[in-house]
């Protein structure tokens, strides 16, 4: 079987979708599949390297620039690769790989592209890649689920545009400072701003406004950050929790991706009832967004042990950095094993589909 693997795409966490792939590829098992790898660039062109037939040699450093090629994937650049329409991709016993974070890759916009196509893909489904992808959508289905959430208020642009005071006192109203400022569709803490007064509020409501019209103001609280991988369609599993050590209160997109200083406690150091309490809230998150395949589940746990969820991501990153795999290993679940049980998952609910009555003629 091929495995399709797309990569790059047209948003603003391009470079982690490069790094999640270059893991991915290295771990595929070769003696069943071969991997097809397909780079998306920043202004949307498709771009087919060269079959894959075992891991990338060589040195593997990976560069972060504007053109955002890693080192692994020169060979599939527009000087090596051919330039493809989106459809060329389909064919048969193969199954995508959607490798994108993000808008136009998260949020079931390739998702319903490849379902289009009639092909196996790996990860949720068009509904939970929106449901989850959209912070305001996402906590209107946590709040029916009965999933405790810090305070929030949300607008769009043009309520800011024509009642910017008005927002500013609803959310003073509201919430108290600081405040954390949020692009309704975006992740890895693309354009999310800490506000301590009203003027960084004003200045982290306009920088948010640059990578979505949606905006979610919350309510900043004291506490750790704990996460949960899940895994499945309709039968469920949860990792162990694990828990990010802060030395600092809030980490940017830098921080996380390039510098690297947030470290990770796999397992976290909380009492079994608690972790149980987080994993149990992990599921019914899940369930609540339709997942399927995979997501993390992110979650902030005061020194009281209140639970709040922050929020569902349907494509975690896969980096070297990344919580989603080091939880899965530290529960028993190997890196290669798990991409291949993502794999199965995909194809497993794929024929599911096909089997729908709606799906007929």
């Amino acid at each position: 079987m091929k495995i399709i693997l797309l990569y790059g795409g047209q948003s603003a966490e391009h470079e982690i979708s490069i790094i999640s792939a270059h893991n991915i590829s290295q771990a595929i098992m070769y003696n069943l599949y071969t991997v097809q790898p397909i780079y998306i660039t920043k202004d949307g062109q498709w771009i087919q390297g060269p079959e894959m037939n075992e891991p990338s040699l060589g040195d593997q450093q990976l560069i972060f620039n504007e053109s955002a090629h890693a080192k692994w994937s020169t060979t599939n650049t527009p000087s090596k690769g051919v330039v493809i329409k989106p459809g060329e991709i389909q064919e048969e016993d193969a199954i995508v790989f959607p490798v994108l974070h993000g808008p136009n890759g998260e949020d079931g916009t390739i998702q319903g592209f490849v379902e289009v196509l009639d092909m196996p893909y790996v990860g949720a489904g068009i509904t939970a890649s929106a449901n989850g992808m959209d912070k305001i959508i996402s906590k209107s289905l946590f709040t029916q689920a009965g999933i405790p959430q810090v305070p929030y208020v949300s607008f769009d642009d043009v309520e800011w545009k024509n009642q910017q005071e008005n927002l500013i006192i609803k959310a003073e109203g509201t919430l108290l400072y600081p405040m954390f400022v949020k692009p309704a569709n975006m992740g890895s803490s693309v354009g999310i701003s800490k506000a301590q007064d009203k003027y960084q509020l004003i200045e982290a409501v306009n920088e948010a406004l640059k990578y979505d019209r949606r905006i979610v103001v919350e309510q900043g609280i004291s506490a750790d950050e704990c996460e949960v991988a899940v895994l499945g369609n309709e039968d469920i599993h949860v990792s162990c929790v694990g828990r990010l050590v802060k030395t600092q209160d809030f980490y940017d997109y830098s921080e996380k991706y390039i510098n690297n200083t947030v470290e990770m406690e796999i397992p976290a150091d909380l009492p079994e009832s608690l972790s149980e309490e987080i994993q149990n809230y992990a599921k019914k998150a899940y369930r609540v967004i339709d997942g399927s395949g995979l997501a993390r589940a992110d979650f902030f746990v005061t020194a009281n042990h209140d639970i709040y969820i922050n929020e569902l991501n349907t494509m975690p990153g896969f980096t070297q950095y990344s919580m989603y795999p080091s939880l899965w290993k530290a529960t028993g679940l190997e890196y290669r094993d798990l991409i291949e049980e993502l794999i199965q998952l995909g194809l497993s609910r794929h024929k599911t589909r096909s089997q729908m009555k709606s799906y007929k003629s």
